[in-house]
């Protein structure tokens, strides 16, 4: 797969046209040798800009790259969750997965609990593979991908950058490495939690109301830190309506990219930029204008958006 052919296909995914199914193939067969060398807690240098929830929220994808620049102008770290619920899934993982197989230096993609057979196939990203492309192929070439994700991603040894959350099995980040993560994401342990779980104003750790992972305290958040020299946890999966939220004196911030979720929600979204010496500043923004994107058919809004 040539640069000139991986262009194309980005120039066509920016336009939210999807590529073949045989380009997808391709795709996803180059991705794997890149991220297959990556680590379970990939390294990041500043600067840097971090991205929380996407949720094939393609044209708000589009307006969260006017904001903080193209990549590879700008390096980015998206902390998983590309897929389902959104109308746009395909094209969203599949312009990710080619900016990274372009510019794998560029941009460090971290998995996320959609980031799932078993959730796929449930909200919404095995139905679009199969209406766009008529058979499930293209959803198996991709979920294979999600497999090789790494499972968190670690900035200038400082910012410690995950999905959920963190888990009452790991105390260090040679935990974190030391897990299998080329599978699907288990009902419970480690791999689990560091994409399920969420803080919360308590002791210790509590009983997930999501029914996987845990809930965290400021208490877990300062001994995790402390223990790996950390001075900060960036994270996703949880909306807030701000697009960012800080907790635990600074010590936790939420990162939530998708404005107006699932279309409806009426929040602003965030993107977190650090400087070389990691001095933080957000972009806040909004919802791409409607005449900026383009509108599903009503026969393509899945059921769980009526």
């Amino acid at each position: 797969m040539g640069v000139s052919d991986l262009d194309r296909q980005i120039d066509q995914l920016k336009r939210c046209e999807y590529i073949k199914e045989a380009e997808v193939k391709a795709l996803c067969s180059k991705a794997r040798e890149i991220l297959v060398e990556e680590c379970n807690v990939q390294r990041v240098d500043a600067p840097v800009t971090i991205c929380g929830d996407i949720h094939g929220q393609f044209y708000d994808l589009v307006e969260l790259f006017k904001v903080g620049g193209d990549c590879p102008d700008t390096n980015y770290l998206f902390m998983g969750d590309f897929v389902d619920r959104g109308f746009y899934s395909v094209e969203t993982f599949l312009l990710l997965l080619a900016l990274k197989v372009r510019y794998p230096d560029r941009i460090t993609l971290i998995r996320g609990n959609h980031e799932s057979r078993q959730i796929t196939q449930v909200y919404g990203f095995y139905d679009e593979c199969l209406r766009k492309y008529g058979s499930v192929n293209v959803w198996r070439y991709c979920t294979e991908i999600f497999d090789y994700l790494a499972l968190a991603a670690l900035i200038e040894d400082r910012v410690f950058c995950v999905h959920g959350g963190l888990s009452p099995a790991i105390t260090t980040l040679d935990d974190v490495r030391s897990i299998d993560r080329k599978q699907e994401v288990p009902h419970e342990g480690a791999m689990c939690d560091l994409m399920w779980s969420d803080p919360e104003d308590l002791d210790g750790w509590g009983l997930s109301p999501r029914g996987a992972g845990y809930l965290f305290g400021a208490d877990v958040v300062k001994g995790f830190n402390q223990t790996n020299g950390i001075e900060l946890i960036g994270r996703a999966h949880q909306l807030v309506m701000e697009g960012y939220k800080w907790m635990f004196n600074e010590a936790l911030v939420t990162v939530w990219s998708a404005p107006n979720y699932c279309y409806r929600c009426g929040n602003v979204a965030a993107i977190l930029e650090f400087d070389e010496n990691l001095k933080q500043s957000f972009r806040i923004f909004e919802a791409a204008p409607a005449d900026a994107r383009g509108q599903p058919s009503r026969k393509l809004v899945p059921d769980y958006f009526l």
